[in-house]
């Protein structure tokens, strides 16, 4: 359990908090690419509680900046993006990507200061299809060699989608992975699968056992269960600074998969999901299960603050829960893996209260990513760099689901496993 006050500091990210203050010293994906186009109208983003705007300028360059204008502070929402420029409407002040005061329109030029006028701008990166963006100080780290991150745009598939509840319970459920078998697959049985599918023991034994590791990237779990005579089941999963995970959700030698958690503020968050095309489930073995993702079920996006990827089930329909199927042929009634997943984490509350918790041994990977974000956060308050501050730290780092001989520990199957697959280095 922890206490309120590391309840405040685990979940409030706003600027100068020590969890703020901590995601600020990475790289953040922002945005798609294809979201901002050369003087096309700017976009509201919500970033770490702050309020931004993403425009992309007549050369192509994306910039990032305080929505506010430094002028009279009217929101630069409105401007006009246009002859490398972001133009507030209200004087005709101009601004360019880097936050640079281009004109001040409405000041005779022999009065003009615009050398002294600076738009709060956030340096920005395009890197195969996300706009990623530092909203530290200094110079920023290299981008994160996150597996699924390096591969081009036309060779992953993107879901983007809002939840309304504070970014770390539902990072949370990524790391719980007990919950597989009975909120997603609580009403499937061993005779579903296929003889050759090792997805066959979740159902057969839903309550593993489990190996917990902290590592250089943040910490990994391997949850194992008998297989076969002689043979493991395992599911290998991992926490990756600051927001970032990789679930074993696919079968480990093509599982080419990551997952940011980021905090729009302490109450919504942006789930940014990356999956290679190669890894991904086959669909006819998904019909096969009842397997309905729900990812691409969402509203169209508007262009206020929370408008973005907002999914059609919500607390207000009760996520569409059918309790006729609930009784039938579903075990959550709820349609999705992704409503499901909403549902019961936006259900704890927009910052859900861990004092009333009682964690059982299946949620230690939680409590020592708990911990280890504890730390983390406490060491930049003193002034050290947080874990993870290399790009390199994240190279090789796979997760998934696979069948090894009996014997030997979580390590030594997770370096078997990654031996055997040609992108996921031991």
């Amino acid at each position: 359990m922890v206490t309120r006050e590391e309840n405040e500091l685990l979940t409030r990210v706003g600027t100068g908090t020590p969890m703020g203050e901590l995601m600020r010293h990475y790289w953040i994906p922002a945005a798609m690419s294809s979201e901002v186009v050369a003087d096309g109208a700017p976009l509201r983003l919500m970033l770490l509680g702050e309020q931004l705007l993403a425009f992309r300028d007549s050369a192509g360059r994306v910039g990032i900046l305080d929505h506010a204008c430094p002028h009279r502070c009217a929101s630069l929402f409105f401007g006009r993006n246009e002859e490398g420029g972001l133009r507030c409407i209200y004087h005709g002040w101009k601004f360019d990507v880097e936050g640079n005061c281009l004109e001040m329109a409405n000041v005779p030029p022999h009065q003009d200061f615009k050398h002294r006028v600076h738009a709060k701008a956030y340096k920005t990166i395009e890197r195969n299809g996300l706009i990623w963006a530092y909203m530290g100080s200094g110079e920023p780290p290299a981008l994160p060699q996150i597996e699924a991150t390096l591969l081009p745009a036309h060779a992953v598939t993107f879901n983007w989608m809002q939840r309304e509840c504070n970014w770390l319970q539902v990072l949370e459920g990524d790391l719980d992975t007990s919950h597989t078998d009975f909120l997603h697959g609580g009403a499937r049985t061993e005779k579903v699968f296929a003889p050759d599918d090792p997805r066959r023991f979740g159902a057969i034994n839903r309550s593993p056992e489990y190996e917990i590791s902290e590592t250089d990237w943040g910490t990994m779990y391997g949850a194992f269960r008998p297989a076969d005579p002689g043979e493991t089941y395992w599911r290998i999963a991992h926490f990756l600074f600051p927001f970032w995970t990789i679930t074993p959700s696919g079968p480990f030698g093509r599982h080419i998969y990551a997952r940011a958690w980021v905090p729009m503020d302490d109450t919504h968050t942006m789930a940014v999901r990356i999956i290679g095309n190669a890894g991904r489930v086959d669909p006819g073995g998904a019909k096969q299960l009842g397997i309905v993702t729900g990812l691409e079920d969402l509203l169209p996006n508007s262009s206020d603050w929370y408008g973005r990827w907002r999914p059609r089930t919500s607390a207000e329909n009760d996520y569409l829960l059918d309790r006729d199927k609930q009784k039938s042929n579903s075990f959550s009634g709820i349609p999705g893996i992704a409503a499901e997943d909403q549902a019961v984490t936006e259900s704890m509350g927009g910052v859900v209260n861990r004092m009333n918790e009682h964690l059982a041994p299946s949620d230690r990977m939680i409590a020592v990513t708990r911990r280890r974000l504890l730390d983390a956060a406490r060491a930049v308050e003193r002034g050290e760099l947080p874990p993870a501050a290399t790009a390199e730290t994240y190279t090789g780092v796979r997760g998934g689901y696979f069948v090894a001989k009996q014997g030997g520990g979580m390590l030594d199957a997770y370096r078997a496993a990654s031996a055997k697959s040609e992108s996921a280095p031991a």
